[in-house]
């Protein structure tokens, strides 16, 4: 007699491959960032050495650098040349794949996301869903009157004007005594409001985010739905951390997408191959790409 057997089921390795990347870039940006701290104070760490400074890793000072080095042939002050390479490199990831830097790597998005996570538990579907869609529509446009602000005074100034403000450096370098009030205020804000919201500074208020989000207009390898295969389930849109309505789309060209890739086959969608990262028509046929989410 043959006993029935249960069909195997498919690990899907996205999220722990992506939690891993997170951790990991994390955990280095600490190092750099500590390392880099002590050594301007005089302390040397022997296994790590002196470190770097967190302005020599962070690609938006590479970005508000270029109006400078294109005309003057210099950087704003406290960029380094490293800040440009790393901004090049995730010109090129965000032409490919949109803003995965977003998603992946920087350290302040994965804490205002593993801080989500203890939201969720205490207000659960409730969370993230405290904003009214209608002020929450205006609201992440914000984050482009941030950026536009913020180059500008940088390139009337010569100097990193955003780092007054900036969370990402406040998380870093709190402890060191050198931020300023105003960083702190927000980084606190930031943190309080990710246990009701999902990503508040990403959505709401990081020029970098915004630059990166442009790029979601125009990738190569982009979120694709495929209609044919879709049960309508809407676990995609529960699973997008940016509220994104991705049921409804052929392409997610919405400019908060930030790539993480939680609403695909390989994460949230429960029918293979039907939510996805690709290039092209996923179903073969024209008209695929209309219904685009936005």
């Amino acid at each position: 007699m043959n006993v029935p057997t249960k069909p195997a089921v498919k690990r899907k390795v996205t999220p722990w491959l992506r939690r891993g990347v997170q951790i990991l870039f994390f955990v280095s940006v600490a190092v750099v960032a500590t390392t880099g701290a002590l050594a301007e104070k005089g302390i040397a760490v022997p296994v790590l050495g002196e470190g770097a400074s967190l302005h020599a890793i962070c690609p938006f000072g590479g970005v508000v650098s270029f109006w400078q080095l294109a005309t003057a042939g210099t950087l704003v002050k406290k960029v380094h040349d490293s800040s440009v390479v790393l901004a090049v490199i995730a010109l090129a990831l965000s032409l490919l794949f949109g803003p995965v830097i977003c998603g992946w790597v920087c350290p302040l998005g994965s804490v205002q996301e593993w801080l989500g996570g203890l939201g969720r538990k205490i207000f659960g579907k409730r969370y993230n869903g405290f904003v009214p869609k209608k002020l929450d529509r205006v609201l992440r446009y914000l984050r482009y009157v941030v950026l536009i602000g913020v180059s500008y005074m940088t390139i009337m100034t010569g100097k990193l004007a955003f780092q007054e403000v900036d969370p990402y450096f406040a998380l870093f370098n709190l402890w060191t005594g050198e931020v300023a009030l105003a960083s702190a205020v927000v980084l606190g804000l930031t943190l309080v409001l990710s246990l009701f919201v999902e990503r508040p500074f990403c959505k709401y208020a990081c020029p970098y985010g915004a630059f990166q989000g442009l790029f979601n207009l125009f990738r190569v390898f982009g979120i694709k739905r495929k209609a044919a295969t879709c049960i309508d389930c809407k676990a995609c849109d529960r699973a997008c951390p940016m509220n994104i309505e991705v049921s409804t789309a052929g392409t997610v060209r919405d400019h908060q997408c930030i790539s993480c890739l939680k609403c695909t086959s390989e994460a949230a969608c429960p029918v293979p191959a039907t939510v996805l990262l690709a290039a092209g028509r996923v179903d073969g046929k024209p008209g695929n790409e209309s219904g685009e989410a936005r």
